[in-house]
């Protein structure tokens, strides 16, 4: 009489398994069900066996639409999970290693001075940085520096791409940036908030580019004029997760030119996004802009994954799927953003015996320039603490100033003190715990303070 060979039992490899359940449906004997964890690997809850009734029918295994999860238990077979890496990990290649292909440093002829708007300022800076990508969604006030790089951009060989939506937009620059290539993009503040997204994976997958956010009245739509009221996103609200970037506070359009040079050079230097926040009326606002002795014609950087032979073994990615890795990962980047303090930036206007210290950002510094020069001459002691960056916040710089400081008063375009926020975090992280005491002149919706209301207020704070 022959020999029934008996059925082989279904073996599942966990790490493939979808969690889908329809193993668990077809069954009939109760063998397998949902496990108690969740696997890391994987991020879902796989199925667990117990085959003890199991009859080998193989509806389980006919039914699982994962073609390495379940599978037929054969003898002789070693049945433990292969190694990843032997299986999914780096292949032989003959690709030699990437290597850096720097940036040229090109001459230009001198120039007299340009008088331009501070969004056109900022869209030259961005090409004499090297930006040829440019990518962007239409919106006040901030819209003349896409329209000057749409129409620059394809006569240097340039690509400008108006795209559906912010939120593609952020998309199409962590493409470009992933390449190595300079990237940016001009938005304003609701267009700024579809970004975050985006920038938090840029950030995660250490991709450098370029955000010039001119910032408008919000919440909402708001309005189209001038506010100061994203600096919290800016230092606090990135995207989802341990998020920072430099952010640049311009207060002319020569310095909306020279920030956004900078800019590339920071978001290169550190692999991740830099922001530019300028306001509504700095973006409008036409000045005198002198153009540097230099252009960039920017390299290759080793890391880039620019579809070429030379970089084909590189990759680009913000998934950690393990928690030991993601928090490996999170300590370096914490590391990362301590190395950036060294790039706090400040300027500071008659402070050498200033008692009472305006601080300010943007338009409203110039503003307050206007008043320290108004209070001087009724002879108060005022002097003006610009802070460039607003992260890094220059907390050192303002440290050295407060020990002749007896007030120091702020000067803001937004409801809650944002900046002053930023100013009290910095010295109280610095060991800073006892300031002069701080009052402020604010106005927001659209509206900035005016010099004469700053000086009105320092004279009757000083008066009581």
């Amino acid at each position: 009489m022959a020999q029934v060979k008996e059925r082989p039992k279904p073996f599942l490899v966990s790490d493939y398994c979808k969690g889908c359940g329809r193993c668990v449906s077809v069954c009939v004997k109760g063998c397998i069900a949902f496990a108690d964890e969740i696997n890391p690997t994987t991020g879902v809850i796989p199925v667990v066996l117990d085959l003890e009734k199991c009859n080998g029918c193989g509806l389980c295994i006919e039914a699982c639409p994962e073609p390495y999860g379940l599978k037929a238990m054969l003898d002789g077979v070693d049945y433990e999970l292969q190694d990843p890496a032997k299986l999914f990990g780096d292949k032989f290649s003959a690709a030699p290693e990437p290597v850096v292909i720097p940036d040229e440093r090109v001459p230009l002829p001198a120039t007299q001075p340009l008088v331009i708007k501070g969004n056109y300022a900022s869209a030259i800076g961005g090409l004499l940085a090297g930006c040829r990508h440019v990518f962007g969604y239409p919106i006040t006030p901030s819209t003349e520096g896409a329209e000057l790089m749409a129409k620059l951009l394809p006569k240097l060989d340039g690509v400008f791409l108006q795209a559906v939506s912010e939120v593609a937009a952020v998309n199409h620059m962590y493409g470009a940036g992933g390449a190595g290539l300079p990237t940016m993009t001009f938005t304003s503040s609701p267009g700024f908030s579809l970004m975050l997204e985006g920038v938090s994976y840029m950030i995660g997958a250490e991709v450098p580019a370029v955000f010039v956010n001119v910032m408008r009245g919000g919440p909402g739509l708001g309005n189209i004029a001038p506010e100061q009221a994203d600096v919290k996103l800016a230092c606090h609200g990135l995207g989802h997760g341990h998020t920072q970037c430099i952010s640049l506070m311009p207060s002319t359009p020569q310095e909306m030119l020279d920030l956004t040079i900078l800019a590339f050079e920071l978001s290169f230097k550190y692999r991740n996004p830099v922001l530019i926040l300028a306001d509504g009326y700095l973006g409008q606002m036409t000045g005198k802009v002198q153009l540097p002795d230099h252009m960039t014609q920017p390299g290759i950087p080793a890391w880039a994954v620019y579809g070429d032979r030379n970089h084909r073994k590189n990759l680009i990615s913000s998934i950690q799927l393990l928690e030991q890795d993601l928090e490996k990962f999170n300590m370096y980047l914490q590391k990362k953003y301590e190395s950036m303090q060294v790039e706090a930036r400040a300027e500071a206007f008659l402070t050498e015996d200033a008692e009472v210290l305006l601080v300010a950002c943007n338009t409203p510094a110039r503003a307050a320039k206007g008043a320290v020069q108004n209070l001087r001459d009724l002879g108060i002691k005022a002097g003006l603490f610009r802070p460039i960056t607003i992260w890094p916040f220059p907390v050192e710089q303002l440290k050295a100033l407060l020990p002749k400081t007896t007030r120091i008063v702020m000067v803001e375009a937004n409801a809650g003190g944002q900046i002053e926020n930023e100013l009290r975090l910095a010295l109280s992280k610095a060991g800073v715990t006892t300031l002069p005491p701080i009052s402020a002149v604010r106005r927001f919706g659209g509206l900035l303070p005016q010099q004469t209301e700053v000086v009105e207020h320092v004279t009757a704070v000083l008066a009581k």
